[in-house]
């Protein structure tokens, strides 16, 4: 099994952190890994560089990692801090010189290409994002180049998410209910990554408490947190607070695995 580089891009919730005009201790904080983009990761593997989901910081997260190939780009759900910075893909169709693969649900594609209409029109208007869609059914796995993805089906709040396995790591985010048979997917992950907005109740994440119990039953050897909003706390003070083989995950952030 060849080793994979797993480098987090973002790891903030929806509005990022800081908020905009927040005054919190959080916000206002000098430490850069309590400065948090939205939450997107890129796997890379000896011939393959895939990122999973495009916010709106994705120019900045790309520009910022000096990423110069895309093999794939890989949505888990819908909602726009996971699929605003899709334009960007322009990018690596004149590097590439070809379309750039995406892979999303059905439900994913419906608000992409609403969200989109200029790409999917048949206008062939110059300079637009070129890409190939493929479907993903939330079961059957796939792979880009020599990565193979299981696709993981969780909840957030009413809507689902995918989440992902590529080898021994596991990615889940915004989640805050998993069944028993999707759980099954994530046993046996070295390394899982796990949505944890917050200390308090939320209606569609996992709460810091929820993540670790979820983590502790899942027995990897390391998790990482992400998603995660200024209401959690400063991240050299969480981290005290954590159980050994679990940390909070923080921009540019790169393990092997």
């Amino acid at each position: 099994m060849s080793s994979i580089r797993i480098t987090f891009l973002g790891t903030g919730t929806s509005q990022g952190v800081p908020l905009i005009g927040c005054q919190c201790g959080i916000c206002l904080s000098t430490d850069p890994k309590d400065k948090r983009l939205r939450s997107s990761i890129m796997i890379e593997s000896e011939s393959t560089t895939v990122v999973i989901d495009s916010g709106p910081d994705f120019r900045q997260q790309l520009l910022r990692q000096d990423v110069r190939k895309l093999d794939a780009l890989i949505f888990t759900h819908s909602h726009k801090d996971h699929i605003a910075g899709m334009d960007d893909i322009r990018a690596f169709n004149y590097l590439q010189g070809k379309p750039v693969d995406v892979f999303a649900s059905i439900e994913t594609q419906e608000v992409i290409r609403n969200e989109f209409p200029y790409v999917f029109s048949n206008s062939n208007y110059p300079g637009i994002p070129k890409l190939n869609m493929h479907t993903l059914d939330g079961d059957t796995p796939f792979k880009v180049g020599d990565l193979s993805f299981l696709p993981i089906r969780v909840m957030h709040h009413k809507m689902p998410v995918l989440g992902f396995r590529i080898n021994d790591f596991t990615y889940i985010t915004d989640a805050n209910f998993i069944e028993e048979e999707e759980l099954k997917k994530v046993l046996g992950s070295k390394v899982l990554v796990l949505n944890a907005l917050r200390r308090e109740e939320h209606i569609s994440h996992f709460t810091l408490d929820q993540a670790i119990a979820l983590s502790v039953r899942m027995g990897a050897s390391q998790t990482y947190f992400t998603h995660i909003s200024h209401q959690l706390g400063l991240y050299a003070d969480v981290e005290k607070e954590l159980p050994y083989g679990i940390n909070l995950a923080y921009d540019t952030l790169s393990i092997n695995i």
